[in-house]
């Protein structure tokens, strides 16, 4: 079995690192400089370059039988501010910090127990299969690291990413397709109290097209959300201009379209009604994603979860995470938690009983 301090003390080691969306170096040079002690092989990227970030995407290999299938173990290094200085602090089976920054084990802890399982496994030079890791960068802001992975250097089509909040045990097989908008609101300018008939106010046109707009869980695969609303200034002036930025998540595509829609058509209708103009932006952020829970990804979780004493649970998430834009790329992918409670919160802690079983579980897929 894996060791429960070594695995403490490397992730206490890398928490200390700083490692901010797109200023990730110093995360990447400790990782590159222990797998390198280790004698594995690592590659960089150039999707640093890309999205102007300080580094690029980390790829290792670590040979092993080849009769058997290989796989892929994927976290992020980057972490959500404020994660400048971390103080961690040890209390019983916890570990959080002293409450003025995040901890990392979003998702730190995901690299450590992937780290101490491979210590695990290359010290007792157990026979494995073939491993790739894969350490992305940027996934806090857009996962834009995933979405400039050079794919040429990750041929592992099999991937688990540990990167889910919650007890150790977790199986998200299955994640949404989302679409980011942005629309503005063109008025006209007047005086509100002198001759407001000669005004068009904005916030009133988007106050009507977002009062028609279908907000929240729709239904079991889709889900809507207006994110923020601004523009105006003094109360004495007809507002000319308002923005307001909004979402839709689903399982299905043809239902994401068919909402996108509606949000437009709520917009045209308003700006008709009030005789404004209005301007809809609309991207998608990330595909959706499904594996099969007969392949070998899931297959291959669900038993090492088990020979580590943890009871598997499949999971639909309304999230996204990597596992939307690796998928896309064509890889298997299955999103597995870890023991990290309260992410992106000055109160983010991380359960050391999870992580150690979690980092078991690892073993047991890299084994033969």
């Amino acid at each position: 079995m894996v060791n429960r301090q070594r695995l403490i003390d490397n992730f206490i080691n890398m928490v200390k690192v700083d490692s901010p969306s797109g200023s990730e170096l110093e995360m990447a040079n400790w990782l590159i400089n222990y797998l390198k002690e280790r004698n594995i092989e690592v590659r960089m990227d150039n999707a640093g370059d890309k999205i102007g970030g300080n580094c690029g995407n980390i790829v290792a290999y670590i040979k092993g039988e080849p009769s058997e299938n290989p796989i892929c173990f994927a976290a992020h290094m980057d972490q959500v501010m404020p994660c400048n200085g971390v103080k961690p602090i040890i209390e019983g089976n916890i570990i959080k910090t002293d409450g003025t920054t995040t901890l990392g084990a979003d998702d730190k802890g995901g690299i450590a127990v992937i780290l101490e399982a491979l210590e695990c496994i290359l010290e007792n030079k157990v026979p494995h299969r073939d491993i790739y890791l894969l350490f992305t960068v940027a996934e806090e802001i857009g996962l834009k690291g995933a979405k400039n992975l050079d794919t040429d250097i990750l041929p592992c089509k099999d991937v688990i990413i540990f990167d889910a909040g919650g007890a150790t045990g977790s199986i998200t097989y299955k994640g949404p397709t989302q679409e980011t908008i942005e629309v503005t609101f063109y008025g006209k300018k007047a005086h509100a109290g002198v001759e407001p008939e000669k005004g068009i106010n904005a916030i009133v046109a988007a106050s009507h097209a977002i009062s028609n707009m279908r907000i929240g869980r729709l239904d079991e695969l889709t889900t809507a959300n207006i994110g923020r609303i601004e523009g105006g200034g003094a109360t004495n002036v007809v507002t000319d201009e308002v923005k307001f930025t909004a979402e839709v998540r689903s399982h299905s595509n043809e239902k994401l379209e068919a909402e996108v829609l509606h949000m437009k058509k709520c917009c045209e209708d308003a700006a008709n009604k009030m005789g404004a103009t209005f301007e809809f932006k609309n991207e998608n952020a990330y595909p959706r994603f499904e594996l099969d829970k007969e392949g070998f990804v899931f297959k291959l979780s669900q038993e090492a979860l088990r020979k580590a004493g943890v009871e598997p649970v499949p999971q639909i998430t309304g999230g996204g995470s990597d596992a939307n834009v690796i998928a896309g790329y064509g890889y298997r992918c299955a999103v597995l938690s870890l023991g990290m409670y309260e992410v992106h919160t000055v109160n983010e802690y991380a359960n050391i009983d999870d992580m150690y079983n979690a980092s078991n579980a690892v073993y047991h897929m890299i084994s033969l």
